[in-house]
């Protein structure tokens, strides 16, 4: 039985080539289709108000004032384990407390040695709680965890994280609202911040995921 030459095995090569351009071309107009009958909603403009209390978080830094007693007035981080050590109070749990709870606790701590003591806590740096910090990833700028403030918007979010990249497809960006069950919706990066529609701009809440792909074209 004769070899095949390499002229013919060229050839064969050709003539199956425009078959396999062909079979991916249909994948991924399948999976273009099965995208968009599956798109997520947009994300509503806005989101009902509701009272916001900022709550500690491991890595917060606060800064912990005791009334006539400038010796006990520091500045403390919170450990990664959610809690705080001082003179006379060791190993208090803060992270998803407010400040003011705070407050309270050192003041009976303190109270064993202290005379009708008066704490004031003020949060001086801020990362907030694990499940309350937005978080940005896939074609971000700088990808990362972000603190959450109060009526906190899409454009805030993407102007602390830089933009997004050149390869990024910003139109099909979507919002994981983990406060609703893990609820996806779509926002529209493209033409927030590359044609300045402002009607792009949606609310964002505590605990919510911006993952922004990457375009294939």
């Amino acid at each position: 039985m004769r070899a095949k030459t390499m002229s013919e095995k060229g050839a064969g090569a050709g003539r199956l080539r425009p078959f396999w351009m062909f079979y991916f071309l249909v994948i991924l107009l399948g999976l273009a289709g099965c995208s968009s009958s599956h798109s997520p909603p947009p994300a509503p403009a806005s989101i009902p108000t509701a009272q916001y209390t900022y709550l500690i978080g491991a890595g917060d830094t606060l800064s912990v004032i005791v009334w006539r007693n400038p010796d006990l007035s520091m500045s403390i981080p919170v450990r990664p384990d959610g809690k705080i050590t001082m003179p006379l109070v060791e190993d208090l749990p803060v992270a998803g407390k407010d400040p003011s709870a705070v407050g309270r606790e050192i003041e009976i701590a303190l109270s064993k040695y202290i005379r009708d003591p008066i704490v004031t806590v003020v949060v001086t740096g801020t990362v907030g709680p694990y499940n309350q910090q937005i978080r940005v990833i896939g074609q971000a700028a700088k990808p990362q965890a972000l603190s959450y403030r109060e009526n906190m918007t899409l454009l805030d979010v993407m102007i602390a994280v830089g933009g997004i990249t050149d390869f990024a497809d910003g139109n099909r960006s979507n919002l994981l609202r983990t406060s609703e069950g893990n609820k996806l919706y779509r926002v529209r990066l493209d033409d927030l911040l590359r044609s300045g529609d402002i009607s792009a701009n949606v609310a964002v809440r505590p605990g919510d995921v911006l993952i922004i792909p990457q375009t294939w074209f």
